[in-house]
């Protein structure tokens, strides 16, 4: 398989890094380009007046959306550092993994590359598992790193 395309979807985790730096040893071995991701949820009560009542919640979607940006720039400027191809696409989604398969489906991407979260229990089976998710609905190569 030569992967032309690697979309790596990161987080403020620091396994995100981890994913990265695999992403960067596989892009270096086939020249591929890599393509950032960072999704940030849409609040479900976007639509209600609950924001005129608690302006703080605005803010805190804000604060989320400039910290993503922060982050994929971040990387971004480690990528090139090394040389590589590198574009970055900030994603609003209410679903993380279905943002993170339609963009890589959009973008004809050959591999995403996706950091798994040590979740375990009750928190799993809240939270879910984005990686999870994505492996077992997306028709694109997966790459999942612990």
């Amino acid at each position: 398989m030569n992967y032309q395309h690697i979309l790596v979807a990161i987080d403020e985790s620091p396994v995100s890094a981890n994913a990265i730096q695999h992403a960067s040893d596989l892009a270096q071995v086939f020249s591929s380009q890599i393509t950032l991701v960072c999704v940030v949820a849409i609040d479900p009560f976007l639509g209600v007046d609950f924001y005129k009542i608690a302006p703080s919640m605005t803010e805190l979607c804000f604060d989320a959306e400039r910290q993503a940006q922060r982050l994929l720039e971040h990387y971004q400027q480690q990528l090139l550092a090394q040389g590589m191809q590198v574009r970055c696409k900030l994603l609003h989604e209410l679903h993380t993994s279905t943002a993170i398969i339609q963009y890589a489906n959009n973008i004809e991407a050959d591999l995403i590359v996706i950091a798994a979260h040590e979740r375990s229990g009750f928190r799993k089976y809240i939270l879910g598992s984005v990686a999870e998710t994505v492996l077992n609905l997306s028709f694109i190569p997966v790459l999942i790193v612990k």
